[in-house]
């Protein structure tokens, strides 16, 4: 089995095509490849199954139900009692699907008639990830009878997707089944890892089945699992030359009196992930509170648009942030456009969440020139409300998308890199470039953990890392530090988590000096409970 950490690439159903077609090409025969996949489904099937018991295979009319062909006549030769029905007639199977039919030994019924009761699992091979329509008819009456089964407590493996979810966006066509475990090929799909396609594949194991990594470079994937194989070498690392102004410095702006503990939240993430100075940008009604609450991050008083303009001329802070706990209104719109217009000859990134992202409720287009204005690096760290309210009206962000392209295309209309967060956070780059998170734990939900988060996003940001990168790794160290601290974490938490993940992946870095050294690191800190990747 392959490790997503290491074989980060998410490939859309076209792009999954555009491989097995290189792959043909380049010499392995579809009908191999259609093997090496059926194997991988039987092999993950009796790992599944409790006893030698009834084995239920559902195959479609395409190259799932080849696959489900093989796995079938696999498990028929490994002793186990396999009852198969296919959703169409035989004769009209075609290429690899036919072959795998033919080899088949077995009485093959038809899906209607097909018993499910009894099994001891089911295996569906009905559509894989390319479907393009929804299921109604006799197919979405066997994806309701395949449900009723796993409701009652039965198994289910799904081979490349649950029958009826879309493998791009990781919606449901109408209806999809839902999967104990699913078992896909080469490279995971956005669908695996984006709500409720995730929620719907269970488990999962991603089969090698020959295909050639050689092949990636010609497709050009945009979109990757987010993990240390995409940020890992960029994430900045102490020397014996390192100080604390080399390793930069970070400004957050705080609210009023009454408004302190989000601000000072993200200024001890920031300082916590590296960034050598933090202070907080706090107006004059409430330098009392928040110099009573600081120790190591430092006060930095301002009054007034002048005054905050005069914080901004110091250059060793590359990183700011705006938002948490500010309040919402114009006195927040003018220091935003103040901290996004204001040059800065050595580099700036500018974190915008929170109260900053509301004050800019449907003009997103406004808030992109103004980030066009300036040339900064800008992160945007909404979640759905947010988000939504930002992006009213804009006609480029439309609500029915799904998540992946609704975050690229905002990222694309403002210029700033977007962190549209959720179970299944996006990191979307103007560019085009995507990282999807796939284990943040629930944990995550209390309040205060996306002043956290944000926190860490401009402590990266001010020791010089890209915007992206920041974001991906911060998102990810993020989740890290969840799972680190476990059960009753709330947001204080976050950061007095992150140096044992930290220690854990530079100990991992220094023995392998590679990204994809930090696979071990991510199943130590138990990563499998939520993805369960087979490996």
């Amino acid at each position: 089995m392959l490790d997503p950490l290491t074989t980060p690439e998410l490939l859309t159903p076209a792009e999954m095509g555009e491989a097995d077609r290189a792959a043909i090409a380049g010499g392995t025969p579809g009908i191999k490849l259609m093997e090496r996949a059926g194997l991988a489904v039987a092999r993950e099937a009796a790992r599944l199954a409790r006893t030698r018991g009834r084995i239920v295979v559902v195959c479609g009319p395409g190259g799932n139900g080849g696959d489900g062909f093989v796995a079938g006549r696999l498990m028929a030769d490994w002793g186990y009692p396999v009852a198969l029905g296919l959703l169409g007639a035989r004769a009209a199977l075609r290429g690899d699907p036919a072959l795998a039919a033919e080899r088949f030994e077995g009485s093959v019924a038809t899906a209607s008639e097909l018993d499910i009761e009894g099994a001891d699992l089911v295996i569906d091979a009905l559509f894989g990830a390319g479907l393009a329509r929804d299921l109604e008819g006799e197919s979405k009456a066997l994806v309701e009878r395949v449900n009723a089964f796993a409701r009652r407590g039965g198994q289910v493996l799904a081979v490349d997707v649950p029958s009826g979810l879309d493998g791009a966006t990781g919606r449901a066509r109408g209806v999809a089944v839902q999967a104990t475990e699913t078992v896909t090929f080469f490279r995971l799909k956005p669908g695996h890892l984006l709500e409720p396609g995730r929620a719907l594949c269970g488990a999962l194991a991603l089969a090698d089945i020959g295909i050639p990594a050689a092949v990636l470079p010609a497709i050009g994937p945009h979109a990757f699992v987010n993990g240390p194989a995409v940020w890992a070498k960029d994430l900045p690392r102490l020397t014996a030359a390192s100080h604390k102004y080399a390793r930069g410095a970070a400004l957050i702006l705080s609210g009023g009196a009454h408004q302190t503990g989000a601000a000072r939240m993200a200024a001890r993430a920031a300082l916590r992930i590296g960034a050598g100075i933090v202070s907080v940008a706090s107006p004059l009604e409430s330098v009392a509170v928040n110099s009573a609450h600081l120790t190591a991050i430092m006060v930095a008083p301002f009054e007034g648009i002048p005054g905050f303009e005069a914080l901004l001329g110091d250059e060793r802070r590359r990183g700011l942030l705006l938002g948490p706990g500010a309040g919402v209104g114009e006195r927040l719109r003018a220091l935003v456009t103040a901290a996004l217009t204001t040059p800065s000859p050595g580099g700036r990134t500018v974190v915008i969440d929170a109260d900053a992202l509301s004050t800019f409720a449907g003009e997103a287009e406004s808030l992109g020139r103004l980030v066009a204005q300036g040339r900064h690096g800008v992160v945007l760290t909404p979640h759905e409300g947010e988000f939504a309210r930002l992006f009213a009206g804009a006609p480029s962000v439309r609500p029915e998308d799904d998540k992946l392209a609704r975050s690229l295309a905002a990222a694309r209309l403002t210029g700033a890199v977007v962190i549209l967060k959720g179970s299944d956070t996006v990191v979307a780059s103007p560019d085009g470039r995507a990282a999807i998170g796939w284990d943040l734990p629930p944990t995550l939900a209390t309040a205060g953990s996306g002043d956290v988060l944000a926190g860490f996003v401009t402590g990266l940001a001010a020791q010089g890392m890209a915007p992206f990168k920041a974001a991906a790794a911060a998102v990810w160290l993020h989740g890290a530090c969840a799972r680190a601290f476990g059960p009753g974490l709330i947001a204080e938490d976050l950061p007095e988590s992150l140096p044992s993940v930290l220690r854990e992946f530079e100990f991992d870095r220094a023995r392998n000096d590679a990204p994809g050294a930090s696979a071990s690191l991510s199943r130590r800190m138990g990563q499998r409970r939520n993805l369960d990747i087979s490996i």
